[in-house]
């Protein structure tokens, strides 16, 4: 983790206009055993199927990533300078764990996985700016029957 006194006063500034929101109770809400939960992924690590659109910087769209996807199907187009693409060239799973996940419902450790995930590009964009694009996605992963999320920020 990069430290704000490390980086580059645009990209500090950037950091510290962020808008951080302010709850007034516990945002979180409890649920079922992880044995019986659906679990879906998203990413802001910018991954699409290669023939899908790139993202660009300023990017508040999404991709969709199928449960069935082969994972050799997956590229990157972050655009972040900050973010060192290596761990993601070795192994998607660093960004993206859904092997691990497969492992974990074949094992009986999770209920199911969504049949849809999803990515972001996780620069570029305030949080108020996002926002229509989450609350599309909430419809979608209500409609999938999830109820639980594994939010990979990149």
């Amino acid at each position: 983790m990069v430290r704000l006194k490390d980086m580059g006063a645009l990209d500090a500034r950037h950091l510290l206009e962020k808008e951080v929101p302010h709850f007034e109770t516990e945002p979180f809400v409890g649920g079922p055993a992880l044995a019986e939960r659906r679990l879906a992924v998203i990413t802001t690590a910018g991954l699409h199927r290669q023939n899908d659109k790139n993202f660009f910087l300023e990017d508040t769209g999404y991709r969709v990533l199928p449960g069935d996807i082969d994972l050799n199907d997956i590229v990157m187009s972050h655009t972040s300078v900050n973010y060192d693409r290596i761990g993601f060239q070795q192994d998607v799973n660093v960004v993206f764990p859904l092997d691990r996940l497969r492992e974990l419902r074949d094992k009986g450790e999770i209920g199911s996985l969504a049949d849809y995930h999803y990515s972001l590009m996780g620069a570029g964009w305030l949080p108020h700016e996002i926002e229509p694009t989450c609350a599309e996605l909430a419809g979608f992963l209500k409609e999938d029957g999830v109820n639980a999320v594994l939010l990979v920020p990149v």
